[in-house]
């Protein structure tokens, strides 16, 4: 069985429909992403699926629960970080953790959790004198110390420096590792092809697409270019020939080659076949970016008309 279902969900706050039908389903032990821009909502989505918010319309099960029915049952099996997770500021890390422990019988050992994310150095620091990656891991062993089957991260990585945003991705990677479904909400297409086992697209509070990251990409056939400096001379016929080539220019000496599909193996596999070399490559592949243009219509940082 998944470990979440979601079906038919729609949320409206007065003539404004947020959530317009999404159905997915979670498995076990993968991380999910729920990708899309600013207001598509993605939040309201993981907020009625942690029972924060009653729906409009749908079904939601985590493990089998009802997020609103078995909301006591709910809150042992599922860790949530909020987009906006805010805390007292004179409240130190270790109260703090100490302080959520105590809603659980069955809690992990916070201290060995907070030494696992390198905060037990910041074990009597106060939240305010803590950096933003710091915030953020601790958020991240909040959300753990209940010893939860699902782990919901919201926005993770909002307003963190690259440094700090890749150190958090590795966090994500090492919470999977634990056996734990994690749900990650992003507006960051770099950082859902990077952690996603699938992704749900979500645009204007629709399921435009769900599919692995690259399954997606490779979805909407977007064209993508190989650019190269043969070593020896090289008959054009031999890259036109290939299904995946559309067109072959000449820049001087450079050859550039546009196409789809899995176009940078085709094109370096039946040149080393004719035995040249690819002097110089460069590869614009397609992207999540091309893929949601391809979806929507727009690009991703496009507001809606």
């Amino acid at each position: 069985m998944p470990a979440i279902v979601v079906s038919n969900l729609r949320m409206q706050y007065g003539q404004k429909l947020v959530v317009d039908d999404i159905s997915f389903e979670v498995q076990e032990g993968e991380i999910f992403g729920i990708l899309g821009p600013n207001g598509a909502g993605k939040t309201t989505t993981v907020e009625c699926i942690a029972g924060l918010r009653k729906p409009s319309g749908g079904s939601i099960t985590v493990h089998g629960l009802d997020p609103l029915h078995d909301a006591v049952k709910l809150r042992h099996i599922l860790g949530m970080q909020l987009q906006k997770s805010e805390m007292p500021d004179k409240l130190r890390v270790g109260e703090a953790m100490e302080l959520y422990a105590s809603f659980y019988e069955d809690h992990a050992d916070w201290r060995e959790l907070l030494a696992e994310l390198n905060l037990v150095d910041k074990i009597d620091s106060p939240f305010h004198t803590l950096s933003g990656g710091q915030k953020q891991r601790l958020s991240i062993a909040l959300a753990l110390v209940g010893n939860p089957k699902v782990a919901v991260l919201d926005e993770l990585t909002t307003g963190l420096d690259p440094a700090a945003r890749r150190d958090t991705w590795e966090l994500i990677e090492q919470v999977r590792d634990r056996g734990i479904t994690v749900v990650l909400v992003t507006h960051f297409m770099e950082e859902a092809e990077r952690l996603c086992d699938r992704l749900a697209l979500i645009d204007g509070g629709r399921l435009v697409a769900l599919d692995t990251p690259a399954g997606l990409v490779a979805g909407v056939g977007a064209e993508q270019k190989v650019q190269f400096r043969p070593t020896s001379p090289l008959d054009d016929a031999i890259l036109t020939s290939l299904p995946e080539v559309t067109s072959v220019e000449r820049h001087g000496s450079h050859v550039v080659v546009t196409g789809t599909g899995n176009l940078v193996y085709a094109v370096t596999s039946v040149l080393a076949r004719n035995q040249i070399v690819a002097a110089d490559l460069r590869a614009e592949l397609a992207s999540l970016e091309d893929a949601f243009l391809a979806l929507t219509g727009r690009r991703f940082d496009q507001p809606v008309h």
